[in-house]
């Protein structure tokens, strides 16, 4: 059984995340900005805010992020934002927390974790409501976007499951934000040239 602790963290953790779908949704269905420009402006000032908090706490120097845990960072923050231009805002949250959690819990019984009365429910919620969703009719989401959110949730749980025991998590997590922030970047810059930006002050706030 999980402690009190680990229980009031993974709830602030499935808060945080249904907010930030709710604010994700706000911004790529009630103002102009593109998502490629909304996903660079998000990476890049998660980084700076870590930064900051790092700095502040100084916490100790183990574990400063890497390359592979970036590109999965930047697939979860891509599909999602492309996702969210046509998917409502639960119809995404359930897509994505159950593709999560489906991730790492399958990937713990591929190394041979062992599952408790209780995951085995919420697995099977989950994977029941999926199902549920997906199902041809009239309140199917749209395909592409569904495995857009679904590949997104992937992604997520495998920077999740590789975010586990590399250092001090503030660092580690500071470190990817970076990383993935330089080639969201990247590919806004090649998009400014192309002429397919569109920003505006309410999607960039």
């Amino acid at each position: 059984m999980p402690s009190a602790r680990t229980v009031l963290l993974t709830a602030l953790t499935m808060a945080a995340f249904a907010g930030n779908s709710l604010l994700c949704r706000a911004a790529l269905k009630g103002t102009t900005i593109d998502p490629a420009s909304f996903t660079a402006i998000r990476l890049l000032s998660g980084a700076l805010a870590l930064w900051v908090i790092v700095r502040a706490t100084r916490g100790h120097r183990a574990g400063a992020g890497n390359w592979r845990s970036a590109l999965a960072l930047l697939v979860y923050a891509v599909a999602f934002s492309f996702a969210y231009v046509h998917l409502p805002t639960a119809t995404g949250a359930l897509l994505l927390f159950a593709a999560v959690q489906a991730t790492m819990i399958g990937y713990g019984l591929w190394t041979g974790e062992r599952m408790w009365w209780l995951q085995v429910v919420g697995l099977a919620l989950a994977f029941g409501g999926l199902v549920a969703l997906l199902l041809p009719g009239l309140s199917s989401p749209p395909l592409v976007d569904a495995l857009l959110m679904l590949s997104a949730g992937v992604a997520w749980g495998v920077y999740s499951l590789r975010g586990r025991g590399r250092g001090d998590p503030t660092r580690v997590t500071a470190g990817n934000f970076l990383r993935a922030a330089l080639i969201a970047a990247a590919l806004g810059l090649l998009l400014l040239a192309q002429r397919r930006v569109a920003i505006d002050a309410a999607g960039v706030g």
